[in-house]
């Protein structure tokens, strides 16, 4: 007994020396899409996801971060549509994070605008905004690294596993931004979503994979705002950005099947211009044979039955977004758009709210 209490009392000044930031975060969302068209039904989305956790510093370059993520659905049957754990080791550099574990997802809050909410801020002809809400959790290995020139975002993360009664499914991508100088950058964005699995061949292997590169103009950088963050941006002048990407799919819908797999391309370009808490954007997109697991039905050439959509897919949208800061870590965001989805005129709107609170004990 004496020398487990000399051991413990030798080690209480080393765990009272251990940083312990607790924070919780929130963001209540509503998304209605007035949808009906042959490649996208409407759908209203409202819940709220929340996520709380305790972080251990173990010193400047090691951290262990535990707690729970809940995903609420208004009017379901459930209390929660989704618990999961939040455990992550994360490794810290002077300009660049490594987690493992429970990814730091969705980036709602990093960039105002709702074309730009996606889980990991790609395209959304690569990933449709609504899966930060569909799927908010995602677990497995990410590279957040931000530079004077480089920034990224790298991840690799599981969604199932193989099981008698489906196959695995994992999804893996890059969005990088190389900055020349002035208003010019590069970007570049790759995804790729796969479901196999050796265990058991219970379905078909299947890919679907997605290369975006072009160039951006953007007046100033990105201001610096970790993912999870509440970032308040205020501008008194005008600032704008233009996107011009193309984009090449390659989709195989089951490996034993190769005539069924398609070779893609598409045009991207966006516009967009914000002043104080106002922003207004719009977006062009034309395909051809373009199609990708987890992208926005609007820009594919796939109908909602199945079919292809033979010849060149016409997709555009306008939107303006209003963004109200309510307090340090608190803010509201409310966006309405207008689609042209070939010969269907349709509208959408999302009202969000954030909310970020973080505490520091010893």
């Amino acid at each position: 007994m004496l020398i487990i209490g000399s051991i413990a009392a030798a080690g209480r000044p080393a765990l009272a020396q251990q940083a312990v930031t607790v924070r919780a975060d929130a963001i209540f969302y509503g998304d209605n899409t007035e949808f009906r068209n042959p490649f996208r039904e409407g759908e209203t989305i409202f819940g709220t996801l929340a996520r709380g956790e305790a972080r251990v510093d173990l010193n400047d370059r090691v951290a262990i971060s535990a707690g729970v993520f809940g995903n609420l659905r208004f009017g379901s049957e459930s209390s929660f549509e989704l618990v999961r754990p939040v455990l992550t080791m994360e490794v810290r550099g002077r300009r660049s994070r490594f987690l493992f574990g429970t990814l730091d997802t969705p980036r709602v809050s990093v960039e105002p605008g709702p074309d730009r909410t996606g889980p990991h801020g790609l395209l959304p002809p690569i990933q449709r905004e609504t899966l930060a809400f569909d799927r908010p959790y995602e677990a497995g290995l990410q590279w957040l690294f931000k530079g004077s020139r480089l920034e990224h975002d790298m991840w690799l993360q599981w969604q199932r596993l193989n099981t008698p009664d489906h196959r695995e499914r994992l999804d893996a991508g890059a969005r990088l931004d190389w900055r020349w100088g002035g208003i010019f950058s590069s970007p570049l964005q790759m995804h790729v979503v796969h479901e196999g699995g050796q265990l058991y061949a219970s379905g078909p292997v299947r890919d679907s994979f997605v290369l975006a590169s072009g160039i951006k103009l953007s007046r100033r950088p990105q201001p610096p705002c970790a993912p999870g963050l509440v970032c308040e941006k205020p501008m008194a002048r005008l600032d704008g950005s233009l996107e011009l990407l193309g984009l090449w799919s390659h989709y195989v819908a089951d490996r034993a099947q190769p005539r069924r797999t398609r070779d893609g391309a598409g045009f991207f370009g966006r516009a967009a211009v914000e002043r104080a808490s106002w922003r207004a954007h719009l977006i062009m997109w034309r395909g051809d044979d373009y199609i990708k697991d987890e992208g926005d039905p609007n820009y594919q050439s796939l109908r909602r039955d199945g079919t292809r959509w033979r010849g060149i897919r016409d997709y555009a949208e306008t939107g303006l977004t209003k963004t109200f800061a309510l307090a340090p870590g608190a803010l509201i965001e409310v966006s309405f758009r207008y689609h042209r989805i070939e010969d269907h005129y349709e509208y959408s709107y999302r009202v969000l709210g954030i909310a970020h609170v973080s505490a520091k004990v010893k």
